[in-house]
Order: structure tokens, then C-alpha cells, then sequence
């Protein structure tokens, strides 16, 4: 069935990659944020990573998060998380099979912590685009004081998301 051209719009590139950031956001065995992110280049996914514990090790999921139980606000103390942020999973993932992710983009469904700016700086990322907040204003200095473009996509992709996944059913 074709549609109409005039009553469907084509979702923009940032808008198609944010929407599979946040559906790999959905594997996340954080019990605090789900955090989804993809990097791109030449409109190409290279690799996608979401926030958990490391490869063997138990989820929060399954065995609770010491930070939520310690009060720890977001932000803080990062190295009392036993999880990985998704985008050093998504680097870590493009190391492990050999793909470079220099003068790339992330698409990333939070704002990078100050950790993940620094791997993203190192790793070459040009671009990031984010969704949400992240109380990590130094994390934003940092990115801008080296000039990676950080852009906010406009609206909630999320709602667009669930949105478009019911209104296809």
C-alpha cells in the first residue's frame, strides 16, 4: 500500500538515530536511568552500547545498586558503579572488532558525564547528540573548550518513539 506523500513526513537522520539510541537504551540493567547510545558515521552505525555491569559480572538488576542505597545523587561517586556507562560501552564494543570511531558521531540519549567526555575526546568523536540532561556541567566545558559539537535534539524523541511504535500497530 503507498502512502500519501502529503500527509507522511520522513523522520530526519538525527531523529532515526536517536530513536535506536533509545531502544538500546531498553537493555540497560541500570535501575537508576537507562542510557542508550550509537555511534555513527557517514550514516552508518559503527557501534551501540547501553549502561550495565560488565561482561560476567551480576546486573543491579539482579543484586540492587549500592549508590541508590548510599543516597549517592546523580553524578556523583561514579566509581562506586558497578555498571559501564553506555557510551564507554559503545567505544569499547567499536575497539573490540576493530572499527575506529574517529570523526564520528554519538547519539546518546543523556548528556555525557564528565568520564565519557573525556573517553569521547580521546576517541575522536566530533559530534554528540543528546536527548536528555546529565547534572555534569564540567563534562560540558570540556567538550567545549575542545569544540565537539554537542546538539540537543528538539522534542522528546521518546514520546515520538512510543508514539510511532503504537500508531504503526
Amino acid at each position: 500500500m503507498r502512502k500519501n506523500k502529503r500527509n507522511y513526513k520522513r523522520m530526519s537522520w538525527d531523529e532515526y538515530f536517536m530513536q535506536i539510541a533509545h531502544l538500546v537504551s531498553q537493555r540497560s540493567t541500570c535501575l537508576r536511568r537507562n542510557v542508550g547510545a550509537v555511534i555513527v558515521k557517514n550514516k552508518r552505525i559503527l557501534a551501540t552500547g547501553y549502561n550495565g555491569a560488565p561482561s560476567g559480572l551480576d546486573h543491579c538488576l539482579d543484586i540492587g545498586c549500592l549508590r541508590k542505597k548510599l543516597k549517592i545523587p546523580s553524578g556523583h561517586r561514579h566509581e562506586l558503579c558497578r555498571g559501564l556507562h553506555a557510551e564507554q560501552n559503545a567505544i569499547i564494543q567499536a575497539s573490540l572488532y576493530g572499527i575506529s570511531v574517529k570523526e564520528s558521531t554519538l547519539y546518546v540519549t543523556h548528556q555525557p558525564c564528565i568520564i565519557c567526555a573525556k573517553m569521547l575526546i580521546n576517541a575522536g568523536i566530533n559530534d554528540i547528540v543528546i536527548d536528555g540532561e546529565y547534572p555534569d556541567n564540567m563534562a560540558m566545558n570540556f567538550l567545549k573548550e575542545v569544540k565537539i559539537k554537542v546538539r540537543k535534539i528538539k522534542g522528546s524523541t521518546r514520546k515520538r518513539i512510543t508514539n510511532r511504535i503504537y500508531s504503526t500497530v
